[in-house]
C-alpha cells in the first residue's frame, strides 16, 4: 500500500508555524491537483488547548479565528492565485451543513455558505472544496484524466448509505469518469481500535453489504484490577469467573475501501492514512476521546486553472 507524505514547515515558535497537512503520495503526483487532509497542529485556535488548528465554526471557538485558519490552511497547501476573492488569498471555499446523509452537490462556481449534504464534486478550478471531521473520515476522489472531483464525509450513515459509491456515480454521470480513472484517498479518522458500536450497526450494514461480517470485531478489554484480583470478580457462573465480555467494533475505513473496490476503482489507486484520530488527540482532533468538546478537521482538494 503506497505511503502517505506529509507535509509540514518549521519556523521557530508554534505561532509562526504553518499548518500541518498530510498528502497522499499518488495525489501530490497530479500537477493540477491541490489537496491535504489537516491535523490540529499549529493554528490560532487556543479554546482546546494550546494552539491549535480548528477550521470549524464551534460554539466554543471565535469565528475570526476560525477564518484566519482557513485561510493559513488553504494557503499552505496551494490553494491561491486566481480565483480569489476580496481581501483573502486564497480560492474561495465551499463547505457543506454535514448531516450524515448521503446528500452530495455539483459545484460549478463558488458557493456563499454552506450547503446541506455531504459531499460534493466539481470540475470548476480555482474552487476548494472542504469536508469537516473529527473521527468520520474524508475521502477524496480524483478523475486523473477528466479533471474532476469529490469530497465526502464519511460517517457510519453515509457509508451504509453508500454515500462514496454514490459519488463515483454522479462523477461518471456530470463528468464521464471511470472507476479505473479514479484515484482515491482516505483520510484520518477512528481506527477499528477505537469504535466501538451496537449489535444494530451490524445488522445495518448487513443489509447493504455481502462483506459486512468483515467488517467487525470483538475485543475482549483488559482491566488490571480483574486480572491482579480474580477472586473480587467470583461468580456461580461456569467457569466461575466474570469475564468483561466482548465490546463489538467496526473498522469504517475498511469499509469504505471496499466500497471503492466494489465500485470497480483498482486497489492500488486507493491510499489510506492508518493513523486514529480517537488514539492520537495531540495530532488529530476527536470527537469520541474529547467527548464532544474539540474542533474540527478539514479535508481540501480543488483544481489548479
Amino acid at each position: 500500500m503506497p505511503a502517505l507524505v506529509k507535509k509540514t514547515s518549521s519556523p521557530q515558535t508554534p505561532s509562526q508555524k504553518r499548518p500541518q497537512s498530510l498528502q497522499a503520495a499518488s495525489l501530490k503526483k497530479i500537477p493540477w491537483l491541490v489537496h491535504g487532509f489537516s491535523t490540529r497542529l499549529y493554528g490560532l485556535t487556543t479554546c482546546y488547548g494550546g494552539r491549535t488548528l480548528n477550521l470549524g465554526f464551534t460554539k466554543d471557538d471565535k469565528r475570526l479565528s476560525v477564518e484566519k485558519n482557513r485561510e493559513s490552511f488553504l494557503t499552505a497547501l496551494g490553494a491561491k492565485g486566481q480565483g480569489r476573492t476580496r481581501g483573502h488569498k486564497s480560492w474561495p471555499l465551499t463547505t457543506l451543513r454535514q448531516l450524515h446523509s448521503d446528500i452530495i452537490h455539483v459545484v460549478h462556481e463558488p458557493v456563499v455558505g454552506p450547503l446541506a449534504g455531504d459531499g460534493f464534486t466539481t470540475n470548476a478550478p480555482n474552487i476548494a472544496l472542504g469536508i469537516l471531521t473529527a473521527d468520520c473520515f474524508p475521502v477524496i476522489l480524483v478523475d486523473k484524466k477528466n479533471r474532476a472531483v469529490g469530497a465526502f464525509h464519511a460517517g457510519w450513515r453515509g457509508t451504509v448509505a453508500r454515500i462514496v459509491e454514490k459519488g463515483l456515480g454522479i462523477m461518471r454521470h456530470r463528468y464521464g469518469s471511470l472507476p479505473q480513472d479514479i484515484y482515491a484517498a482516505i483520510g484520518p479518522g477512528i481506527q477499528k481500535c477505537c469504535y466501538e458500536v451496537g449489535e444494530e450497526l451490524k445488522s445495518s450494514f448487513q443489509s447493504q453489504f455481502d462483506y459486512a461480517d468483515e467488517l467487525f470485531h470483538e475485543v475482549f478489554d483488559s482491566n488490571p484490577v480483574h486480572e491482579k484480583y480474580p477472586l473480587l470478580f467470583l461468580t456461580a457462573r461456569a467457569p466461575g469467573h466474570s469475564d468483561l465480555g466482548p465490546t463489538l467494533h467496526l473498522d469504517l475505513q475498511e469499509a469504505n475501501r471496499r466500497q471503492l473496490l466494489s465500485a470497480g476503482v483498482p486497489e492500488k489507486q486507493i491510499e489510506v492514512l492508518n493513523e486514529c484520530t480517537a488514539c492520537n488527540v495531540r495530532k488529530f482532533f476527536s470527537h469520541r476521546s474529547e467527548k464532544g468538546f474539540t474542533g474540527r478537521m478539514m479535508a481540501i482538494v480543488g483544481i489548479h486553472a
